[in-house]
């Protein structure tokens, strides 16, 4: 199949070092001969170079190796026919403009839903069959489904949505094409909406008979930064010596493109939205980029801001204020504090004030640096939560080279630490299992101390959407019944029994402070049910 390159940055950045080895698998390293397509936003502009011959032999293909452009984001392809005659029409990427922005978009995999005779393919969205704007000039199923979601895209907003909104429908829309079809879709792509901004989406998997896995991966190159060496290629560069501490940019491929950076793979059915060099998965943070001004900008078309989120961390933080002694409130009434999976660190804002020292807690990098500008935490940790409260509660809180401290060392000098409140605010709906979780946290936790956090919850409705697995002999007991207490949705986010939360928290010796349901997102028009929790343990 075909492969796929991006990059999203904070600085006008070239591309050529990651370009040079990428251009080689289309023809020397690997077999994708049929050609081979980039484009790259300038400002509003959008300059695209496509070619139907290798890009190995492609002296356009050799042209932009040498060829110093800047840009914050790009995407690049290299083609292996599978559908559609190896012609010009047919290379990626394909381009479109909707409301008044250049539209690109660039795929790997097949789509069965968008295979076959254009006007019998289904419409996506709320797409009517006269709305039908946008349409292929190739005969690929790629350029189709790029069309259908513009077509539904333009179908669902009069005015120009917020990324948060755009984010929550793209992922929406992703699920739709794929439904009912899962495994025989393979639907990787990278879809840009501008100068700043880059989503990609990944539903990887392998063609019939074939070894070759597709999907995508992504690195971050940062301060500090380091020597890469490109896979490829015998050729390396020491970016130290190339770039500014301003500097920041995220990579995004099918196969890694350098042998000694960190890789990380897209889960099945992630949608990340990369900008200034940082993915993003959640819709504050979303919303929080949207107001530094990098959403779409358009000079025809308005913008609406009817999306109202709700501040999940701050209600959960008065919740806990609710809980507690009226005399503590207002005050720095916990010792210590552990936020799990702080992500950017919107949640320990939020808590920051009842907390005397405050540990951030998140598995991200990206999402690490960050947290360090917000510069609310005393402490920042890289890895798993569950390992991280593990070693703290047994004196190993600060052993290991993912601790940054920020204020000055740990807060006491006992061998361990014991946390007055724990906190995870849409951290445990990427977690199916949580008995580990509830472990950890009733041993880190002191006497009397808090667990508050949020979930979505398994509705009836949801429950009967999901496919039903078939029964399996060979499982165990356990095995079925945590399938039936959790499922993981088409969105890539766990959704729980209520009752197993309440179960858990009665196993572990937790006393229920606030068990309250609340809306946590939308999905398809609909509220998302979800709940925040304030256990103490007793």
């Amino acid at each position: 199949m075909c492969q796929l390159m991006g990059m999203n940055c904070a600085t006008p950045t070239d591309f050529n070092f990651s370009f040079r080895g990428f251009a080689l698998r289309g023809g020397i390293t690997d077999k994708h001969e049929h050609g081979w397509g980039l484009a790259v936003y300038e400002g509003r502009g959008l300059r695209t170079f496509l070619d139907p011959l290798p890009a190995c032999k492609s002296p356009v293909a050799t042209l932009v190796e040498s060829y110093p452009l800047k840009t914050l984001t790009m995407m690049a392809h290299i083609r292996y026919a599978t559908q559609g005659a190896v012609n010009l029409e047919n290379v990626h990427p394909f381009q479109r403009e909707m409301w008044g922005i250049q539209w690109c978009f660039a795929h790997n995999g097949e789509v069965p839903k968008y295979t076959g005779t254009y006007k019998n393919l289904p419409l996506l969205g709320r797409t009517k069959r006269q709305e039908k704007f946008y349409l292929p000039v190739g005969d690929t199923d790629s350029e189709a489904t790029f069309c259908a979601i513009l077509n539904a895209l333009r179908a669902e907003f009069p005015k120009l949505p917020t990324l948060p909104v755009l984010y929550e429908t793209l992922q929406r829309l992703c699920c739709e094409i794929v439904a009912g079809q899962e495994d025989t879709t393979i639907f990787n792509f990278l879809l840009g909406c501008g100068e700043y901004t880059l989503f990609a989406y990944s539903w990887p998997g392998a063609r019939p008979g074939s070894k070759v896995w597709n999907g995508l991966h992504y690195t971050v190159r940062r301060p500090p930064f380091s020597k890469a060496k490109l896979v490829d290629l015998n050729y390396s560069v020491d970016f130290a010596e190339v770039t500014t501490a301003e500097d920041r940019v995220a990579v995004i491929a099918t196969a890694p493109l350098t042998s000694n950076e960190e890789w990380i793979e897209f889960k099945r059915g992630q949608l990340l939205m990369f900008d200034q060099g940082r993915p993003y998965s959640e819709l504050y943070d979303c919303q929080e980029v949207e107001t530094q001004g990098h959403g779409l900008a358009s000079r025809t078309f308005e913008k609406s801001f009817s999306l109202r989120l709700q501040d999940t961390p701050s209600v959960l933080r008065q919740l806990v204020d609710d809980s507690i002694e009226a005399s503590l409130r207002n005050t720095k009434w916990a010792k210590n504090g552990a936020d799990l999976g702080c992500g950017t660190g919107l949640s320990g804002a939020a808590f920051r004030s009842c907390v005397q020292h405050l540990v951030g807690v998140e598995i991200s990098p990206e999402m690490i640096d960050r947290a360090k500008e917000r510069g609310c935490y005393d402490q920042l940790e890289l890895g798993d939560v569950v390992d991280y409260v593990g070693r703290s509660h047994n004196g190993h809180c600060c052993d290991n080279i993912g601790t940054t401290t920020l204020r000055g060392g740990c807060s006491t000098e006992a061998s361990s630490i014991l946390f007055d409140i724990m906190f995870a605010c849409d951290v445990l709906v990427y977690i199916g299992n949580l008995h580990p979780v509830f472990r950890a946290v009733r041993d880190g936790l002191a006497q009397d101390g808090f667990f508050a956090f949020s979930a979505e919850i398994l509705e009836e409705k949801e429950e009967s959407q999901t496919q039903p697995k078939q029964p399996n002999d060979n499982e165990s007991n356990d095995t079925k019944q945590q399938q039936q207490q959790f499922v993981l949705q088409p969105c890539a986010r766990f959704a729980h029994e209520q009752s197993y939360i309440e179960n858990l928290a009665t196993e572990y010796g937790f006393a229920t402070k606030v068990f309250t349901s609340s809306p946590v997102r939308k999905y398809e028009d609909r509220e998302v049910v979800g709940i925040l929790v304030v256990l103490q343990k007793i």
